[in-house]
């Protein structure tokens, strides 16, 4: 393992990002899908956009957990993991 990969494996670090790259990713998608008006009206708040938003919006870190199980930094990708967790079980907790 590199020295950058020994100085940012870390479980907090994939944590912390795990957290914030949904939050970002479903922001940049609310504005490129234009569904600002949806989240303004009742349907929005039935919870089946926002389900499927919050569903979208965990793919990003799907994608990072996959590059850095490659490049063997597994405490990041299972911070990453832990930190999408609650975006996943929203989802979750809304479908039901």
């Amino acid at each position: 393992m590199s020295d950058w990969q020994e100085k940012y494996d870390s479980y907090w670090i994939g944590i912390v990002t795990g957290l914030l790259i949904p939050g970002l990713f479903a922001w940049a998608y609310i504005e490129r899908m234009n569904l600002w008006y949806a989240l303004q009206t009742l349907q929005f708040a039935q919870g089946t956009v926002l389900n499927k938003l919050l569903l979208v919006s965990v793919f990003p870190n799907l994608a990072f957990i996959f590059v850095f199980y490659q490049i063997d930094m597994w405490r990041l990708s299972k911070g990453l993991l832990i930190g999408a967790m609650p975006y996943m079980l929203a989802s979750l907790f809304l479908s039901m």
